[in-house]
């Protein structure tokens, strides 16, 4: 899990997803089949992990960031699109 971004309001996590030989050495260990996004809104207490084709949005939307730098009002306002979807509360474990 990478951290990409955190401020006051948000926390955005990549999580990747584990190679077929890391699986292959752990059966019975959890392993994810592909990658995704996990945002948290820490003013709500909520977060929404996005995978398939969310994922792949979100992606892109990565990729243009690191083309032209975006300010931090455009981050937050682009993740604060996505709070709508936060259902899971926030769990520490």
């Amino acid at each position: 899990m990478n951290l990409l971004y955190e401020s006051d309001a948000f926390a955005v996590m990549h999580v990747l997803a584990n190679a077929t030989e890391d699986a292959a050495a752990s059966p019975g260990k959890p392993s994810l089949e592909r990658h995704g996004f996990e945002i948290v809104d820490k003013r709500s207490g909520k977060e929404v992990y996005l995978d398939g084709s969310w994922a792949e949005m979100f992606q892109q939307k990565i990729q243009v960031w690191q083309q032209h730098t975006p300010t931090q009002e455009e981050v937050e306002d682009t993740l604060d699109g996505y709070v709508g979807l936060a259902q899971q509360p926030v769990v520490v474990h």
